[in-house]
């Protein structure tokens, strides 16, 4: 076992070694995750990457006139399809464009980049496949008057409260005063929307959580059986977050050789792989504010399912 298969699993060591087992989301994003992540975005019951979509395409002419040129980060690029919206805009206005993208997928990233190349000839690319915050460090200086981190997808509600903070913290000390921040959320409403979004007719999510395990037993030489668990996912209404289970189907034991690590299973033990919290606006703009992250401008859809919000690193 190499120094670096340890250190990048000790993650995985300490989450199955807790009480209530739990798996960060950044296992779910092999090749494989990553299709079946952008298959999930085109579900009927998965409305947060249409109704961003949506926000987009009418606001992203608006988002560009506020920020002037601007070079644009995005965390958690995948295939950069909602990127493209942006990019059209800030060309459309005659600005040069570059484009950071960040992913843990360096698959994804390549194949995305040199499409990008193919269709915006003159914009030049970055990529770094990475997790957020060692990208973020990485940064090269900016090329550009202004930079945009832009961390859309809601995906920040993936983070535990604490962890949202450090992020906002982490994301304010990587910005210049003056530079922007890009945020998308998925926005408080009905249990029966939620839910319906997280447990799809045809299973996509379901098969999408259940591949963790799968890059699990290929990373670390595991011998996870997927028949033996069940994707659960369900809206806790006191925490105000979509959690997402694998639930173990059998009393069962589990051995990740890389890791030196087994693991006993009782039936209807559960695996927390993913937390999905939901916003409201207001908190979510005191809290940013306390980041020195000043709110310039909120944009949402009618029916108010999802904002975007664009803030300024204030001195």
């Amino acid at each position: 076992m190499s120094d670096d298969q340890l250190e990048s699993g000790k993650d995985v060591i300490a989450g199955l070694s807790a009480e209530q087992k739990s798996l960060p989301p950044k296992y779910f994003y092999d090749q494989r995750g990553s299709e079946l992540f952008e298959q999930i975005c085109e579900l009927p019951e998965y409305y947060p990457t249409r109704t961003e979509t949506a926000i987009l395409k009418e606001y992203s002419g608006a988002i560009a006139q506020k920020t002037g040129p601007c070079e644009i980060v995005e965390l958690g690029s995948g295939s950069s399809t909602k990127s493209r919206i942006l990019l059209n805009a800030y060309q459309d206005a005659g600005y040069p464009l570059r484009y950071l993208p960040v992913d843990v997928s360096d698959t994804m990233l390549t194949e995305s980049a040199e499409k990008l190349l193919q269709e915006y000839p003159a914009m030049s690319i970055w990529a770094i496949a990475s997790t957020y915050e060692p990208a973020l460090n990485a940064l090269p200086p900016k090329q550009l008057p202004a930079r945009m981190i832009a961390f859309i997808g809601s995906t920040i509600g993936n983070l535990q409260p604490a962890e949202c903070e450090a992020f906002l913290e982490n994301i304010s000390e990587t910005l210049e005063v003056g530079d922007y921040f890009l945020l998308g959320l998925d926005l408080q409403k009905e249990t029966s929307i939620l839910e319906s979004a997280y447990n799809d007719a045809q299973g996509v999510t379901a098969a999408f959580n259940l591949n963790m395990l799968r890059h699990l037993n290929r990373q670390f030489e595991g011998n996870f059986d997927l028949a033996n668990f069940a994707h659960v996912a369900s809206y806790n209404s006191q925490k105000k977050q979509i959690e997402m289970y694998l639930e173990s189907l059998t009393a069962q034991t589990v051995r990740l050789e890389v890791l030196d690590l087994t693991v006993e299973f009782e039936m209807g033990d559960r695996i927390l792989s993913e937390i999905s919290r939901k916003f409201s606006l207001e908190e979510i703009a005191n809290s940013l504010s306390s980041h020195r992250l000043k709110v310039v401008e909120i944009f949402t859809d009618t029916e108010q399912r999802f904002g975007l919000m664009l803030c300024q690193k204030a001195s």
